[in-house]
């Protein structure tokens, strides 16, 4: 390969599945640049990653966003630009505007936005003949009359981490509007939550994991458990060959008393699933999509993010959580810790900060706010 095929651009750096595949490219050779519009951040300060550069926050200025990032891309000579999380929709939009040297591992903007809009993704499931619960849009007369045959859900039409989701029993008022954006009313189906991430190579999916929150911090895991769920997986593979799907998705969903398998939404990006992938694999799964190299599960099934793992055990203290938070406290394997790359894990009170202090200012858990500024809310499609 030449130079330009040997540098990869993560454009997110402040979360452990950026540090994730940061390691996994620098194990496979590849140079690492990461962009992140905080100055300091947890892959940063891993020693695989050669830059770090400080960009414009999509929520402050999109286009600015976008033309920062086409500028490292340029002075860094990069081959391969890898969305990590929240901020996929944003990159997305780099696709017509690339050198023809550089690759994008994310689908065309218009189809992620069709997916992360949780009306439009329910629809597209009925499209491809795929169970997915009753959704409408917060206002229709169709909406009052879901609400008025069962208990549901509001939750805004853009959203992640469950901020702003509310459940409801049958016959409750159904809100007049959102508090932000456009927002819907879907079924509430009853049942074990599970989540899935896949890594999709052109309708094959390269690698399905199913996984289910062990520990909580309110609607967001901070330690999760690999588990076997045939009618996720059959879902998932299904969705992927149907939509011709290439790059990063994750779903969520409700298996029900009869075992079928129910997308409640989708998170067209990495999450958390991502930890359970062989890190020895991750970066070819994403630098040779459609190779024939076997992409294999680490052999823990268990993970946890330390820090917030410790804060939810000592929350539960006297409550009846605190011995299942301790056992997975002290027995699952750390997604950050690793001895030859100690400092991700030591200095991340350090580099977490800003997340931390605005987590504390607007009083919400820290992953309820890590994405604030890099998440798509809008309809606003940049020109």
């Amino acid at each position: 390969m030449t130079a330009i095929t040997r540098t990869v651009l993560l454009t997110l750096g402040r979360l452990p599945k950026a540090l994730d595949l940061a390691r996994s490219f620098a194990a496979r050779g590849w140079r690492v640049v990461i962009a992140e519009p905080f100055p300091r951040h947890l892959a940063g300060a891993s020693r695989v990653v050669s830059r770090s550069c400080v960009v414009t926050a999509p929520a402050t200025d999109r286009r600015r966003y976008l033309d920062d990032l086409r500028r490292i891309i340029d002075e860094e000579r990069v081959g391969l630009v890898v969305p990590v999380s929240e901020e996929a929709m944003h990159v997305a939009f780099l696709r017509d505007s690339l050198p023809a040297a550089t690759t994008l591992f994310a689908m065309p903007p218009q189809v992620l936005l069709e997916l992360h809009d949780k009306q439009r993704f329910v629809a597209r499931c009925a499209a491809l003949g795929l169970a997915a619960p009753e959704t409408f849009a917060l206002g229709d007369a169709a909406a009052l009359g879901l609400a008025a045959s069962g208990p549901f859900v509001v939750k805004p039409v853009y959203s992640c981490s469950g901020r702003g989701v509310s459940f409801h029993a049958r016959g409750e008022a159904v809100p007049e509007q959102a508090a932000r954006g456009r927002a819907i009313v879907q079924r509430f189906v009853a049942g074990s939550v599970f989540s899935s991430f896949t890594v999709a190579a052109r309708g094959r999916a390269r690698i399905t994991v199913v996984y289910r929150g062990a520990v909580m911090s309110g609607t967001v895991a901070v330690c999760f458990e690999r588990v076997q769920q045939p009618a996720i997986e059959h879902w998932v593979e299904t969705f992927v060959a149907r939509t011709d799907f290439s790059g990063f998705v994750s779903f969520d969903f409700v298996v029900d008393a009869l075992g079928a398998a129910h997308a409640i939404e989708c998170n067209p990006r990495a999450t958390s699933g991502i930890h359970f992938v062989h890190p020895d694999d991750l970066a070819g799964a994403v630098a040779d999509p459609e190779g024939s190299e076997p992409v294999r599960f680490r052999d823990q099934r268990t993970m946890q993010q330390l820090f917030p793992c410790l804060t939810e055990t000592q929350r539960s203290m006297f409550g009846p959580k605190f011995r299942g938070n301790l056992h997975h406290l002290l027995s699952a394997r750390d997604v950050t810790w690793r001895l030859d790359d100690p400092l991700p894990l030591l200095t991340m009170p350090f580099t977490s900060w800003p997340i931390i202090a605005m987590s504390i200012r607007q009083r919400c858990t820290f992953g309820e706010v890590a994405t604030l500024d890099v998440g798509w809310y809008d309809d606003d499609v940049p020109g």
